[in-house]
C-alpha cells in the first residue's frame, strides 16, 4: 500500500527467524524505495542483510530515548526527500515499540505534511501465548515493560507478560518491585521460535541469577499475591527526585521537618472535623436553615479537603523515609511492613487462632495495652503517651489507660456534681491553679463518660468562636496562607520558586 506524498511505512520482523515475517512486509523491504531496520540484531535481519540499519546509534547515544529521537528524526528526513522510506522493527510495529510511538508525535507527522502507515505484524506475545496455552482475552493478560516494572505493574495481580527483559540489572528492578509470597515461581520464555528456544521455570528471587537474558526474554507471572500501588510508587520516586533537585527539599533532616508535620497533622484534624461536622448534621437530619451560612465548605469541599490534608502529611511520611533510606537506617518498604506486622500480631482476634471469635471492645483495649507493654518493653502503660500531646488529650489519654488497669472514672453524676462546685473553690483559692486544674481534669473525664473526646469538643467550639470574631469584623473567608514545596508551610523560611 503506497500514500501520495511522503511517508514512512513501518513494517514488523516478527517475534523470531523470517519465516514469521509477513509477505508484505518482505515486498516492502525489497522494494525500489529506501528501507531501515531498526537494528540487525534481529533473527529475521538476516534475510534483508543489504538493508541499512540504525545500529550505530546505539553505540554513540548516551539513553535508549536519545537514540530512538535520532532515528525517528532521521526517517521523517529520508521520506520527505525520497518520497518514502520503509521501516523495519522488531516484533510487531504497535507491540511495545518507542519508536513508532514517537512517530505518531512527530510534528511532521501531527501536521500532516509526512503520512505514517503502520503495517499489521506477528508480535511475540503470539508466540507467548502459543507456548503457554493462554488466551489473552480470557486470562486478562496485561502487557507489562520490565524497565518500568514498579509502576507498570502496580495494581495488578496478574497474569502478566513482562517485556523487554532484556538484561540482569533489568530483572533485578523486576524483583525487587515486588514481595510475593515465598516459593512464587516465574515462567522465563527465552527465544521463541528459534532453534534454541527455552521455557522454563525459575524462582522469583532467583530471578536476575537463574536467567541470562537477552533482547529475546521476557517472563510469564501467573500472579502477583501483593501487587504494588502505582500512586504510592509515583510519589516515592517523585520524594527521591526532590530530594536529589530541589533545593528546599534536600537541606531538610527528620529535625527540621518535625514542625511541619505537627502542622500537616493538625490541618489534616481541621478538615476531619469539618467534614464529621457535615456527616453528623446530615444524620441528625438538620433542616437547610441550620446548615452553615454562604462561605462554608460544602461536602464535596470537605472532602476534597481532607483528601489534599492527608496527602501532606503521607508526603511528611515518604520524606522522612526517604531522608533515613538516604544515611542507610531504613526504607519506605520497611516502614510498611513494620506497621504491617504490628497491626498483624496486635489482632489475634482477626488474624490468629482467635479469628473469627466475638470479643467486647473493652477486654479488646485492655488486651492491645498487655501486648503493647510485652512488645514494647515497657513497665507502665502510661509510657506510650507523648508528652508533646495537647493537654485535654494527655488527660484523654491517661483515663483510657487507667480503665485498663482497674482505675475506673467517677460517674457522669459526681462529675457534674464536681464541676458545678468548682469555680466556687476556683475564685476563693489563694493559689487558682490547683483547683482550676481540677476543673479541667473533671471536664475531660466527665467528656470520656459521656463518649465524647474533650479536645474535638473544645477545638470545635473554637473554631465557632473564631467565625463569630470574623463575622463581627465583617471577614467572609478565611485568609489564604501560601504553601511551602510539598505542601508545607513555611513561616520561618522562604522557600525557592517551583
Amino acid at each position: 500500500m503506497r500514500s501520495p506524498g511522503p511517508t514512512v511505512h513501518v513494517v514488523g520482523l516478527g517475534p523470531a527467524g523470517p519465516e514469521l515475517v509477513t509477505a508484505e512486509a518482505a515486498d516492502l523491504l525489497r522494494g525500489p524505495g529506501p528501507a531501515r531496520l531498526r537494528t540487525g540484531r534481529h533473527p529475521a535481519a538476516t534475510a534483508f542483510a543489504g538493508v541499512a540499519t540504525f545500529d550505530e546509534h546505539y553505540e554513540q547515544a548516551t539513553t535508549f530515548e536519545e537514540v530512538y529521537e535520532t532515528i525517528v528524526d532521521e526517517l521523517v528526513a529520508l521520506a520527505r526527500s525520497a518520497g518514502s522510506v520503509v521501516y523495519a522493527v522488531p516484533g510487531s510495529p504497535m507491540v511495545a515499540e518507542r519508536t513508532v510511538v514517537l512517530l505518531g508525535r512527530h510534528p511532521a507527522v501531527v501536521d500532516g505534511g509526512v503520512s505514517l502507515v503502520v503495517h499489521p505484524a506477528v508480535s511475540f506475545v503470539d508466540l507467548a501465548c502459543a507456548r503457554l496455552g493462554v488466551d489473552p482475552v480470557t486470562a486478562g493478560l496485561h502487557l507489562v515493560d520490565a524497565t518500568a516494572f514498579a509502576t507498570a505493574a502496580a495494581g495488578l495481580t496478574g497474569p502478566l507478560l513482562v517485556a523487554q527483559c532484556y538484561a540482569r540489572d533489568v530483572l533485578s528492578e523486576v524483583k525487587l518491585a515486588a514481595e510475593p509470597p515465598p516459593g512464587t515461581s516465574v515462567t522465563v520464555l527465552h527465544h521463541l521460535g528459534l532453534p534454541d528456544e527455552q521455557v522454563y521455570e525459575v524462582a522469583w528471587a532467583d530471578l536476575d541469577r537463574g536467567v541470562v537474558p537477552d533482547h529475546l526474554t521476557s517472563l510469564w507471572v501467573p500472579e502477583l499475591a501483593a501487587p504494588v500501588a502505582a500512586e504510592l510508587v509515583a510519589l516515592d520516586e517523585l520524594v527521591h527526585v526532590l530530594r536529589e533537585r530541589c533545593p528546599w527539599d534536600r537541606r531538610q533532616t527528620h529535625g527540621s521537618l518535625a514542625r511541619h508535620l505537627l502542622e500537616e497533622a493538625h490541618e489534616a484534624l481541621e478538615a476531619i472535623d469539618e467534614l464529621a461536622g457535615i456527616d453528623e448534621r446530615a444524620a441528625h437530619g438538620t433542616p437547610a436553615a441550620d446548615l452553615p451560612a454562604a462561605g462554608a465548605p460544602s461536602e464535596a469541599g470537605a472532602v476534597a479537603a481532607l483528601e489534599e490534608e492527608l496527602g501532606d502529611v503521607l508526603f511528611q511520611v515518604f520524606l522522612h523515609a526517604a531522608i533515613a533510606a538516604e544515611a542507610g537506617r531504613f526504607e519506605l518498604a520497611d516502614v510498611a511492613r513494620g506497621v504491617h506486622d504490628k497491626l498483624v500480631a496486635r489482632h489475634p482476634h482477626v488474624f490468629g487462632p482467635e479469628a473469627g471469635q466475638v470479643t467486647e471492645p473493652g477486654a479488646l483495649a485492655a488486651d492491645w495495652e498487655v501486648r503493647k507493654l510485652a512488645e514494647k518493653q515497657r513497665t507502665s502503660v502510661t509510657d506510650g503517651v507523648p508528652r508533646a500531646l495537647p493537654s485535654l488529650a494527655v488527660v484523654a489519654k491517661l483515663l483510657h489507660k487507667a480503665a485498663t488497669v482497674g482505675i475506673d472514672e467517677p460517674g457522669a453524676a459526681e462529675l457534674a456534681g464536681r464541676l458545678a462546685d468548682a469555680p466556687r473553690a476556683v475564685l476563693g483559692a489563694a493559689e487558682p491553679a490547683g483547683p482550676l486544674g481540677e476543673l479541667l481534669f473533671d471536664a475531660v473525664a466527665l467528656a470520656n463518660v459521656v463518649g465524647v473526646d474533650a479536645e474535638t469538643t473544645l477545638r470545635d467550639r473554637a473554631r465557632r468562636f473564631r467565625a463569630e470574631i470574623r463575622r463581627r469584623e465583617g471577614v467572609l473567608d478565611p485568609p489564604g496562607d501560601e504553601p511551602a514545596p510539598g505542601g508545607v508551610d513555611t513561616a520561618e523560611e522562604t522557600a525557592p520558586a517551583q
